[in-house]
């Protein structure tokens, strides 16, 4: 299979499980679950669809969770990143410290929400630039 076939299936896949991801964020809020796991689905959509639209170029990165470092691999390979996408940048916290108890103030029911506005963002713009 040639190289360009390739990164076009691979990026296909991570946009799927970004996805998947946003779909799982997605869902009715269980008593017993917290929003700091529903957030963290909701960073790991934005995450593995900028990594989809990453892989879609050719570009290798990092496996960070760091959704700046992210996008500006993006920009310097030229890509312009709209602001919507950008905002993207603050899920990061939901990677890792807002999962460990203590670390940080809980997550609100409104920080969920901005967080699935945000991944949203981010799942459409990549789905339209590699479709």
């Amino acid at each position: 299979m040639p190289l360009e076939e390739r990164l076009r299936h691979f990026a296909q896949e991570w946009l799927e499980r970004a996805k998947g991801n946003l779909a799982r964020a997605k869902q009715p809020k269980l008593p017993e679950a917290f929003w700091e796991d529903y957030c963290f689905d909701a960073q790991q959509a934005a995450e593995k669809a900028i990594k989809a639209m990453l892989m879609k170029k050719g570009i290798v990165f990092p496996y960070v969770h760091d959704l700046a470092r992210l996008l500006t691999l993006l920009e310097e390979a030229g890509e312009t990143i709209p602001e919507s996408v950008r905002q993207a940048e603050d899920l990061t916290r939901y990677a890792v410290v807002t999962r460990y108890p203590g670390l940080t103030e809980p997550v609100t029911e409104a920080h969920y929400q901005e967080a699935v506005a945000s991944a949203e963002a981010v799942v459409q713009w990549v789905e339209k630039k590699i479709a």
